[in-house]
């Protein structure tokens, strides 16, 4: 087999996936499911909730465990079925939806949870509309239905009709939520009855019992699934792979991730039915091919994560060739190389060796301090991916140390969550270094910056908020002119240097506008927080 036949071989078998929903809809739950039915972990970390959950795999840093939410995206590989998964958790909090957006430039495909009694809730509308903008096609996986909750119909509908996604559910529950009683398979007509382990921590036991069966054991809700499977055929609701594909529908799936009920069936759609990596279009709009010499985009810079070490470690998610760990890279950004004799493969905060990878798969490239999400690079062949758009803020605070002593840890952190991406660091000669200006999406990413800044560089901190509201990108031309308004403030972006313009609301924003309508004002990504 010739090095371009591997490539293509191996990347028809990597399926690369993000699961996306509103908070507590039981994102890390699943995730922890899908590991366990794939027997790459022994036990689920989700016991009876958050209150009384262990730590799950995905979620690895201390404020994850305290708080029971995700904060930070996390990657998990493993294999299933001659297949490799690489399973992208994302935050559970709208405050950290730039790093959700990250993780969707580098998926094929998402799963969409929806929790059985809230449907669709305004984060997840917005990461919808994120994975409708990139064409991630979306698989939908209505969760916790041991529980009370809406009607199937109802839920179904209500995707149709506010995102425009055409439901296609391959199975079907018997039972309203909370009065489950197992699945039905809609191509086959089978039934599966479920029987949950204590506590969710193992898989639910799974039993096929004939039609006849159940439907003397629970007349009236097998006659109603009948009833309503009837009507999704009257109204076109069937499988359309083409349709899938191309975003404009999306199977359904029904289960509980707490319960490991239905899990197992999405994992092997995953498999079945998600898209294999395709060609990548570069900064100009062309197809970078799978065999094409070894590339790959950089979506997330992450530190902390092996406290023994202190190291830095970007995911690297590989677009063409086949990647060999040693080869010498060019950054794109630099022209610069980069060495990657320290290539691991993740699965949460665990870490391994990879010696080579493919398209599609996940990298981790340990001490890479010259990298930044949004980075490429290349063996040879020069390309350039699109970069990542900072997402516009809507929160900001001056931050000191408290300890004058810690001055240089103190800048040291700053600028490492800035090019992580965890924060904005914003600057001006008016306030001088020992006050950057953080700018964020949401207001809990003040907290993770406090907390990484203290137990990871030891510099505790303090934080003032400051009063601005809206955001626009400038230039240094509207400097002088924005910097003499009242309730504004010009500032430049570490990462990139560009000047934001701050104003303490809208209307003070629109004024200025008006006032000088030639200055530079151009708006940002909108983020995903509702806070």
């Amino acid at each position: 087999m010739s090095d371009a036949q591997q490539v293509l071989a191996e990347s028809a078998r990597r399926r690369t996936f993000a699961v996306i929903s509103h908070p507590d809809a039981g994102k890390s739950t699943l995730t922890e499911a899908l590991a366990l039915h794939a027997e790459v972990i022994d036990s689920a970390g989700a016991v009876h909730g958050k209150s009384g959950r262990k730590g799950v795999t995905s979620d690895w840093m201390e404020m994850e465990r305290s708080r029971g939410i995700s904060v930070s995206s996390a990657v998990l590989q493993f294999a299933y079925r001659d297949q490799v998964i690489n399973l992208l958790d994302t935050p559970g909090h709208g405050d950290f939806s730039e790093d959700t957006y990250r993780v969707l430039t580098a998926v094929d495909a998402a799963v969409m949870l929806l929790d059985a009694a809230k449907g669709l809730e305004p984060q997840t509308l917005k990461l919808f509309d994120v994975c409708r903008s990139r064409g991630v096609p979306v698989i939908t996986f209505v969760n916790k239905w041991d529980r009370p909750g809406r009607e199937a119909l109802e839920l179904l509908d209500e995707v149709e009709q506010t995102i425009g996604l055409r439901p296609m559910p391959l199975t079907w529950p018997v039972g309203i939520a909370g009065q489950f009683r197992g699945l039905v398979e809609r191509e086959t007509g089978a039934y599966t009855a479920f029987t949950r382990a204590a506590g969710g921590a193992t898989k639910a036991t799974a039993t096929a019992v004939d039609a006849t069966t159940i439907a003397a054991q629970e007349p009236e809700f097998w006659r109603t699934a009948q009833d309503e499977l009837g009507l999704l055929d009257e109204i076109g609701q069937t499988w359309d792979e083409k349709d899938f594909l191309s975003g404009i529908a999306t199977p359904v799936l029904f289960g509980s991730a707490l319960s490991n009920i239905g899990v197992a069936r999405l994992l092997d759609t995953l498999v079945d039915l998600a898209p294999a990596p395709a060609a990548r279009a570069d900064v100009e709009g062309h197809d970078r091919p799978l065999d094409a010499p070894t590339s790959g985009m950089v979506f997330k810079v992450q530190a902390g994560m092996d406290k023994a070490h202190r190291d830095r470690m970007a995911f690297l998610r590989l677009c063409s060739g086949r990647f060999e760990r040693g080869m010498i890279l060019t950054h794109a950004a630099t022209g610069k190389p980069f060495a990657t004799k320290y290539a691991q493969s993740v699965f949460g905060n665990e870490r391994t060796t990879v010696e080579e990878a493919f398209p599609g798969d996940i990298v981790g490239l340990v001490n890479a301090t010259a990298l930044k999400p949004g980075d490429t690079l290349y063996a040879s062949g020069p390309v350039e991916f699109p970069t990542i758009p900072a997402f516009a803020p809507e929160h900001f605070a001056v931050v000191r140390c408290k300890d004058a002593g810690k001055t240089k840890q103190f800048r040291k952190g700053i600028e490492q969550l800035g090019t992580e991406a965890v924060i904005q660091v914003l600057r001006s000669d008016l306030r001088g270094d020992q006050a950057p200006v953080l700018a964020a999406v949401g207001p809990l990413q003040f907290d993770v910056v406090s907390a990484r800044l203290e137990t990871e560089f030891g510099a505790p901190v303090t934080m003032d908020r400051l009063p601005y509201k809206e955001a626009r990108l400038t230039d240094a031309e509207a400097f002088q002119v924005l910097s003499a308004q009242s309730e504004t403030e010009v500032l430049r972006r570490d990462t990139d240097g560009a000047y934001l313009a701050l104003f303490s609301n809208k209307w003070r924003m629109d004024i200025v506008m008006r006032k000088y309508p030639d200055l530079r004002l151009d708006a940002m990504p909108a983020g995903t927080s509702t806070g």
